[in-house]
């Protein structure tokens, strides 16, 4: 069952169209990633997504909703989604669990508060200030926001912006842990280790338009790309493009008689193909 449904979206600010033409499915419990430059127009999109923006042209429906919508219906969607924004701004004054107490209360069917605590792993700062909280800390604080309503749909923008190594893998995991429970996730990031851990799908957007919407192993055909087999002989590294690797370290192999000296074998990585498709470096 698909949770949303995109046909021929448009958005213009003035002479700029940041969103020309775009559909998109996203299904039912799956983390979906959007990736593109800045300019591409992944914020303006789920920006509509969110029922913050509204449409020039196009259909868009989340959870069987139109976003554009206003009144008691709208009011009622918002009951059944999660945001989690870049950047928030909470009264550091609080604790967290005052915090998240409060924002439980804009909600009709709320998770428990202490569970929601455990779920993002704030239990031994359930009542230390949001202002002495870490980096990563503040961050799943911001995740227990966003789940505290007990969402269907999960929007993430950029979660880990400015985490380190070992944060951002503790995100992931948690995460990962939700889509377990059936929420279905989606993901804006311009980390491709981060979409290709998580996401069952991407959608590459550039200039306003989806190039390619395919898993992270197959994006851009991938996964039938030709490998790199690269050695040193004497002085000169080497290296060959091949569809069959086994065979080329196999002639190596009787070449040298021995290791290999310096052998590695590569395929392309979502990295690599994402540049190819959007032409440019990364952002």
């Amino acid at each position: 069952m698909s949770v949303i449904e995109v046909k021929g979206l448009k958005k213009s600010y003035g002479a700029v169209h940041a969103v020309q033409g775009l559909d998109l499915t996203i299904e039912a419990g799956e983390i979906f990633a959007l990736l593109g430059p800045n300019g591409a127009g992944k914020t303006t999109t789920v920006e509509i997504l969110e029922g913050f923006r509204t449409r020039d042209a196009g259909s868009v429906t989340v959870l069987g909703f139109d976003p554009q919508s206003r009144g008691h219906a709208a009011r009622e969607w918002r009951n059944r989604i999660g945001i989690v924004l870049q950047s928030a701004a909470d009264a550091g004054d609080l604790t967290v669990i005052e915090t998240i107490n409060h924002f439980s209360g804009y909600y009709s069917n709320p998770r428990n508060v202490d569970e929601v605590i455990a779920s993002v792993g704030l239990e031994e700062k359930a009542d230390a200030l949001i202002r002495n909280l870490s980096g990563g800390q503040r961050r799943r604080l911001d995740v227990a926001l966003g789940i505290i309503g007990n969402p269907e749909l999960l929007f993430l923008d950029e979660p880990t912006t400015g985490f380190d190594p070992e944060a951002r893998r503790a995100f992931w995991a948690l995460i990962q842990k939700l889509r377990g429970t059936g929420t279905t996730i989606v993901l804006t990031t311009h980390y491709l280790d981060e979409a290709e851990a998580l996401a069952d799908r991407v959608a590459v957007i550039n200039s306003g338009k989806i190039i390619e919407i395919s898993t992270p192993a197959e994006l851009g055909g991938r996964a039938t790309s030709k490998a790199l087999v690269s050695w040193r002989d004497g002085e000169n590294i080497k290296t060959e493009a091949t569809d069959n690797p086994t065979s080329v370290v196999t002639r190596l192999a009787a070449q040298f008689g021995t290791e290999i000296p310096e052998l590695t074998v590569t395929r392309p990585s979502l990295e690599d193909i994402y540049l190819t498709m959007i032409g440019g470096t990364h952002e």
